[in-house]
């Protein structure tokens, strides 16, 4: 699926799960017709019952629902969470819905990692929030930073598309949806006139289009680069551009993970600050909590929200989607919280703090960017299936649980 750019659209900026799931679930408390969703991961928490009950309840006053989940990311959910939905009427679908060996996941690679909910048609979101509580502030330490963005629009029509094309192919996916003004939810945006485009990665048609999209702003920035982002460890095409961009006096920030929900991530991008920092580039490690974002801005127009890291899971292996906007109100409004979050919530690193101890990492650092040189190569020997997704019909729940 190819997608055009799509004008005059409103976009609404979502912090963390507090501003997130009210609105989603309020969303499709009201649906009339269509209720779309994928994600990767569901929990069977506060947060995962109340999606649960919302579904339902759609299901149940004649609200046609598709609900598309990872294999892998929701292996834990019982049996009894998925007869519920199931007796509703719910149309459930795994992706990759690989068995477990010896109590061990095997579907490690090639994730549905996407985050999308389609409303009537009308109403969307994107991001890269989870149904989890640990996106709450009240999970405690290890609660996520996290954003989303809730759109009306022509863009719709290309986030229902695509989540239609995966749930089925053969969908014809025309049809009749509510016109974009009506039926939506009430909307404070950040803009009403906002260029988008929706951009996937996939292992099929569009490979690197999520990378490219993000080579192409950061060649062409002038003023300003910031990156917010989860897991950062990108090939060698973006790490470069990063240099050379804040060798020509573009002012490059990054801001990653300090307090990691997994501690080897930190340590794969630690390996790439020496790197960075020796050019100009700024980094600033969120401590607060895990930073589970995949946010950027370029210059004032250029922004991007979606579920994409720039990591090698997410540009060469996973199926991910991002919102490209170009809007000089919703870039200003990203920038201030980033900016914040920089100033009054970071810790900055130093050239000279990375420094320390480089004798032994020199070795490992050389052997970074050869392999971020090489994987997209590299990963070609991975198995490079197509889509496969297993409709949950009832027998399939009582036997085998998504795995």
């Amino acid at each position: 699926m190819n997608t055009e750019w799509r004008d005059e659209n409103h976009v609404q900026l979502l912090i963390n799960g507090e501003e997130y799931y009210p609105a989603a679930f309020e969303a499709i408390r009201q649906a009339h017709e269509e209720v779309l969703l994928e994600t990767f991961i569901i929990y069977e928490d506060k947060v995962g019952l109340e999606l649960q009950q919302a579904l339902i309840d759609a299901a149940r006053r004649g609200v046609r629902v598709k609900v598309l989940v990872d294999g892998y990311g929701t292996a834990e959910l019982s049996h009894a969470y998925l007869q519920a939905l199931f007796d509703a009427g719910v149309e459930l679908q795994a992706f990759d819905p690989s068995p477990m060996r010896l109590g061990v996941r095997t579907n490690l690679f090639r994730r549905l990692h996407r985050k999308i909910l389609v409303i009537d048609g009308s109403l969307g979101f994107i991001g890269g929030i989870n149904y989890s509580a640990d996106h709450l502030g009240d999970f405690g330490d290890m609660a996520k930073q996290d954003y989303a963005v809730q759109v009306r629009g022509p863009i719709v029509d290309d986030l229902r598309q695509a989540t239609l094309k995966l749930l089925d192919s053969r969908a014809r996916l025309g049809g009749r949806h509510r016109a974009w003004w009506r039926r939506a939810p009430v909307l404070q945006p950040d803009s009403e006139q906002a260029r988008m485009r929706l951009c996937i990665r996939d292992n099929d048609e569009h490979p690197t289009d999520i990378e490219q999209h993000y080579l192409r702003a950061i060649v062409s920035a002038h003023e300003r680069i910031i990156i917010a982002n989860a897991y950062f460890f990108p090939g060698y095409r973006l790490l470069r551009a990063l240099r050379n961009a804040a060798r020509r006096g573009v002012d490059v920030t990054l801001v990653l993970q300090g307090m990691p929900d997994m501690p080897w991530v930190r340590l794969c991008s630690r390996l790439l600050y020496n790197y960075l920092l020796r050019d100009g580039v700024k980094i600033h490690e969120y401590c607060e909590r895990p930073l589970h974002g995949k946010v950027a801005l370029v210059d004032r127009h250029w922004s991007t929200v979606g579920s994409s890291n720039l990591d090698p899971l997410s540009l060469s292996l996973n199926l991910e989607a991002n919102l490209v906007i170009r809007d000089e109100a919703f870039n200003q409004r990203l920038f201030e919280h980033l900016d914040e979050l920089m100033h009054k919530r970071c810790k900055r690193v130093t050239l000279q703090r990375v420094l320390r101890g480089y004798w032994w990492r020199a070795p490992l650092i050389f052997l970074t960017f050869h392999f971020t040189r090489y994987f997209p190569a590299l990963v070609g020997w991975l198995p490079a299936h197509k889509p496969r997704l297993k409709p949950l019909y009832q027998a399939d729940i009582g036997q085998e649980r998504l795995s």
